[in-house]
């Protein structure tokens, strides 16, 4: 009981971050299931089953609050359905150890973009409202999918920092959108799961409550996506995504770091991502206020002119 209590507050903690940042669910869900040592296939699979409805419910909250552009989500879900559905029929027989560290450099260069461009500059607008392409998001989409139903997460930390770079959507869409089709790529890689594993492997008493904590958490997580400045939202993506792949590069292979570099690592980060927020948060207000100012000045000028006007 205790186990499926923790679970339980997984999944709504999990959902809060993934629903409010686009990104973190199955990798959060994941490592728990890893450490109490379910194999890899078995839980990418139950992640997945539990998405189906944290996916849908975060999608309609979402959609409620306006956050969600459909053409975004038909031309990157149907392609990362694809991915999906084939990483996790080939997951017992493909390795992502090599995978994973490149992906990794990858996700840490789109982070560090984001987290200095949304907290030196704020919501990159010179892009903003151009069309996304299919040949971008088709591409984006197969890869995020694939990586997804193989690691057991990565629709988001692949999919989000992508499209937030190229400064063409407000992060409260790009999340918002990336949340909804995940519901489409959650579907395909259970599809592949049973077909590559059967349903025996599966928990389905750890599906029902991961399922049950998402769920209750989706409508606040959509909520705060709404209501966070999307210069503020930027910095904490950012940051989030640098951290997360951080520790994937020193744990992997390649540098295999001591605990203790592991842990001074993670604190400079800390420190630099509580800074970028801290600065994101006094520049937003000096633009508010300033706005404030403006608009003042813009009605006084305005209501001049209409007595100048009314005088002569």
């Amino acid at each position: 009981m205790r186990a499926l209590i923790l679970l339980g507050l997984v999944g709504f903690a999990a959902q809060l971050v993934d629903g409010s940042l686009g990104m973190a669910y199955g990798v959060t869900s994941s490592t728990l299931l890893l450490a109490i040592g379910t194999n890899a296939a078995a839980a990418s699979a139950t992640v997945h089953l539990a998405e189906i409805g944290t996916t849908l419910a975060s999608g309609i909250s979402h959609w409620r609050f306006g956050n969600v552009d459909w053409k975004v989500v038909a031309k990157i879900g149907i392609p990362g359905a694809v991915g999906s559905f084939a990483g996790a029929t080939f997951l017992s027989s493909l390795s992502t150890e090599v995978a994973a560290p490149v992906m990794s450099l990858i996700l840490l260069a789109l982070g560090a973009y984001i987290l200095v461009r949304f907290t030196a500059f704020g919501l990159p607008r010179g892009n903003l409202g151009k069309p996304l392409r299919k040949r971008f998001l088709g591409p984006l989409g197969l890869v995020a999918g694939f990586v997804d139903a193989t690691g057991g997460g990565g629709w988001g930390p692949v999919g989000t920092p992508a499209i937030l770079a190229s400064g063409r959507m407000e992060p409260r869409k790009v999340i918002g959108s990336i949340d909804t089709s995940e519901f489409i790529i959650a579907i395909a890689a259970s599809i592949g799961f049973f077909v590559g594993l059967g349903s025996e492997n599966i928990d389905f008493a750890w599906v029902a409550v991961l399922l049950v904590g998402g769920v209750l958490a989706a409508p606040l997580a959509a909520w705060l996506v709404r209501h966070i400045p999307p210069r503020i939202l930027g910095s904490a993506v950012g940051g989030l995504i640098i951290l997360t792949n951080v520790r994937t590069l020193l744990r992997s292979d390649w540098i295999d770091a001591a605990t203790g570099v592991q842990t001074v690592a993670y604190i400079a980060i800390a420190i630099v991502w509580v800074g970028a927020i801290v600065y994101s948060v006094r520049e937003y207000r000096r633009d508010k206020e300033n706005e404030s100012v403006e608009a003042v000045e813009s009605a006084l000028r305005t209501r001049s002119g209409e007595e100048e006007q009314a005088s002569a």
